[in-house]
């Protein structure tokens, strides 16, 4: 379970148990969810926004995913939202039934002189269990699947690069199943679903699952993180 390895020319290394850092999410079934403002990041814009790139992840819940991805120094945006399936305008109710093909996922846009799409895959892969399909902890259905959609050929490259190296260095106890599939189209979730952990952080969701999960992230990637993560919140 506990793996040590690099990854060639153009990847991070990182030493610390992979698995861990999905504690929480697996065990607890989600609440109703209610309703929040929208997902941005606050931090200032030192480059040319039109250099900015954009990276889409499916992890499980949204909720989670765009929690972890809002720590990260570089990132200027997280929305959550719905991709890879053929409904046109999906809703969460009809997303959840697992008929629309969509999953649940982020968009993520980010500066690449501040971070990498590697560094955003390695954050992808440690915070939660890519070799459970259709499932992340309580969350069942392909809504929840892992999956990458990339963006252009170079992510694509990356991507399968990444996930192959990770199989063959025996990171996880099981092959990996992460989906990779090239963007189509990206629809924002309600409004209610956006920037939810900063605003519910009293919920028992957050309180349980994706807390202990943000303070590992914050323990292994101490280093990438942005003023706000690093900010002392009030409970």
């Amino acid at each position: 379970m506990f793996a040590i390895f690099s990854k060639p020319i153009g990847f991070m290394v990182f030493v610390l148990p992979i698995l861990a850092l999905a504690i929480g999410e697996h065990s607890l079934a989600a609440p109703p969810r209610d309703k929040a403002k929208h997902s941005s990041e606050s931090e200032a814009t030192p480059s040319d926004p039109a250099d900015y790139q954009t990276a889409t992840f499916g992890a499980g819940c949204f909720w989670c995913s765009e929690a972890v991805f809002q720590q990260l120094k570089g990132v200027k945006s997280v929305i959550s939202g719905y991709s890879g399936g053929l409904t046109k305008n999906p809703n969460y109710d009809f997303v959840s039934t697992g008929l629309t093909g969509h999953a649940e996922v982020v968009q993520i846009t980010f500066d690449p002189d501040a971070i990498s799409y590697d560094e955003l895959l390695e954050v992808f892969w440690q915070t939660h269990d890519p070799t459970t399909l259709n499932q992340q902890g309580a969350d069942i259905g392909t809504q929840y699947r892992s999956v990458i959609f990339y963006h252009d050929d170079e992510q694509k490259k990356l991507t399968e690069h990444y996930k192959q190296q990770l199989d063959k260095e025996h990171a996880f106890r099981k092959p990996i199943v992460t989906q990779i599939a090239k963007f189509e189209e990206f629809y924002p979730a309600e409004d209610y679903h956006q920037n939810y952990y900063n605003t519910h952080r009293r919920d028992a969701y957050c309180s349980a699952v994706i807390r202990p999960k943000l303070a590992k992230v914050k323990k292994v990637f101490k280093g990438k993180l942005n003023a706000q993560a690093t900010r002392p919140h009030s409970r």
